[in-house]
């Protein structure tokens, strides 16, 4: 069967739904009609009765507890936040998942408010612990939505993460319902057939969505499973890696040397890593680890022992504005291989979001030269960086980021930094662009972009280009909750807005009612009136009250698959850059 018949038939699947409401609604008005004083629903105020009459403090706490878990209001919000972390994590935005989450807790709130119009059934007589909103007592709503949450997330886990720890996951996950209902059972909100119909109602609107959105889609390999290339053994952090007899022609003089985040980049891909630059023809890898105080390794001297024809750097920005510090001017050709939290210069660099798929395509690409940024300033020593640097709330949001949240929440993390300065005050400041007449403003954050796009395809800097030879400045001076709200709006628009849509100039000037302002220069100049927390690409630098960023144009040299999103233009092969002056490594 086709791909397009495929999913015609999982969308047929969807008809089940208005098939299982009237079903409910049939079952509903059996069981406060001609089926009432039949068993098992004769015995069911007893049952009530029986637990109001066992009730204890500490159950009724607990109970309460677990009844939380399913009102409205934390359904809502978890939901919400699960959305947002399916498609702000990296390595891309799951839209499947977090459209079969959210539409799994929508739908089956829908059934449950159109079956309760149709059946009327009083609460359990017995003292109610809990507030009885106005609907039928069948089906139980906070066992439907348990369900479909907490249900949703246990498929989540179980077909799109890896590891042993995701079978206990899912089960604990499946046993939140079971207890959100005997919870509303307890405290004598629900009959039995009232929880027996939330379950029924979530896990068919679950298994419904499920089949529609997310049928047919691989489940995650275990960690360690058999790559999909023939994979060499793990070279090790110093190991070279010996040419094979017959190696495929190289596409330059010299060792490629990898470096590598080993918590970025784990034994397994390292393996798959390696494979690849072989079968490309770089079978002569020198692989090195980076470190804390080591954000590149040993890179500096590998440089300086040897001739050096690619460096291939596996792991996140700051790994990648770490080695660029050192191959920028030098002609040595880079290939990013994203596996770090945000990977925002290989998203605006159009590469793709697999590790193993990025470097293969790069490989098989040709070299670009892009554009770095110098920046300096009090009490920081001068450094370059690829992707974006600022200054206040966004460098408190990465200052304050947890690291265990990094690891185990990813770009998701910074959501939770960043709820914590929403209330901070703002920075007076005086900006200067290409040596004009100083500009004073008053501003929550300043972000200097060579490229302007954030996780989920969030355009802050819509003009930017990593080779356009110019950097594209934002500050975001939102006036209250009003001006907060229509920056996200604006950004929110420009998200899903076509790319071809973007028209040039668009990203000038005042927008959003004030909230957002546009430059566009080769030298920006930041002075503030109190020191403020700084950062460069994803990583915390000194605070200071000074801040000199330029542009270096071309002078580094990128593998991509194709020209820069933006630029209308192959990239060329190598041969066609000309080399920019070295500069002495560091």
């Amino acid at each position: 069967m086709s791909p397009p018949a495929r999913a015609l038939r999982r969308a047929r699947f969807a008809l089940v739904l208005p098939v299982h409401l009237a079903l409910l609604m049939v079952v509903g008005r059996s069981v406060t009609g001609s089926l009432a004083g039949y068993w098992p629903l004769s015995a069911e105020d007893g049952v009530n009765r029986t637990l109001a009459a066992h009730r204890e403090p500490v159950l009724d706490g607990f109970t309460q507890w677990l009844s939380l878990l399913a009102n409205t209001q934390v359904i809502t919000g978890l939901t919400l936040a699960c959305v947002l972390a399916l498609l702000l994590t990296p390595p891309a935005p799951r839209w499947a998942e977090a459209g079969f989450l959210a539409a799994a807790v929508a739908v089956q709130s829908a059934m449950f408010l159109l079956v309760t119009l149709v059946v009327e059934r009083p609460r359990p007589d017995v003292p109610h612990l809990d507030l009885a909103p106005p609907t039928s007592s069948f089906p139980s709503g906070h066992v439907g939505a348990a369900v479909a949450l907490y249900g949703g997330l246990a498929v989540l886990t179980r077909v799109g993460t890896r590891g042993a720890w995701r079978r206990p996951v899912a089960a604990l996950l499946l046993l939140v319902p079971l207890a959100v209902a005997t919870s509303r059972l307890y405290r004598g909100m629900h009959h039995p057939s009232d929880v027996l119909g939330g379950l029924l109602n979530g896990a068919v609107t679950l298994a419904v969505i499920g089949t529609v959105l997310l049928s047919g889609r691989r489940r995650a390999p275990e960690r360690g499973g058999a790559p999909s290339e023939a994979a060499p053994t793990t070279p090790a952090a110093g190991e070279s890696v010996r040419s094979s007899p017959n190696p495929p022609a190289s596409s330059g003089v010299g060792r490629t040397v990898v470096v590598r985040h080993p918590h970025g980049c784990d034994d397994a891909l390292a393996e798959r890593v390696g494979a690849v630059l072989t079968r490309h023809g770089h079978a002569a890898q020198q692989w090195i680890l980076t470190g804390e105080d080591l954000p590149c390794g040993e890179l500096a001297a590998e440089l300086d022992a040897a001739a050096v024809a690619l460096v291939v750097v596996c792991g996140g920005d700051g790994t990648v504005r770490a080695c660029a510090e050192l191959l920028a001017g030098t002609g040595i050709e880079l290939v990013v291989v994203p596996c770090g939290t945000g990977n925002l210069l290989a998203r605006n660099l159009g590469l793709a979001p697999d590790p193993v798929t990025a470097l293969e395509e790069a490989l098989s690409g040709g070299c670009h030269g892009i554009d770095v940024g110098r920046m300096r300033g009090d009490g920081i020593e001068p450094a370059r960086f690829v992707v974006m640097a600022g200054v206040g709330f966004d460098a408190a949001m990465v200052q304050d980021a947890s690291p265990r949240l990094k690891s185990r929440l990813g770009w998701a993390a910074y959501v939770v930094s960043a709820l914590r300065h929403l209330g901070d005050p703002g920075i007076r400041l005086t900006i200067r662009l290409d040596g004009g007449r100083p500009l004073r403003r008053r501003a929550r954050m300043v972000v200097i972009g060579n490229v302007g796009m954030l996780q989920g395809g969030l355009p802050l800097l819509p003009e930017a280009r990593a080779d356009d030879g110019r950097l594209d400045v934002v500050l975001f001076a939102p006036g209250g909750p009003a001006g907060w709200l229509a920056a996200a709006a604006h950004l929110t628009r420009r998200t899903l807005r076509a790319p071809a849509s973007r028209r040039p100039g668009a990203g000038a000037g005042d927008v959003a009612g004030g909230a957002l302002e546009y430059f566009s220069a080769t030298r920006v100049e930041i002075r503030c009136t109190a020191p403020q927390p700084r950062e460069m690409d994803g990583d915390a630098v000194a605070p200071g009250v000074r801040l000199t960023v330029e542009i270096d144009r071309g002078a580094l040299r990128v593998r991509l698959p194709r020209a820069l999103p933006g630029t209308g233009a192959e990239a060329p092969p190598a041969a066609a850059l000309p080399a920019a002056a070295p500069t002495p490594h560091h």
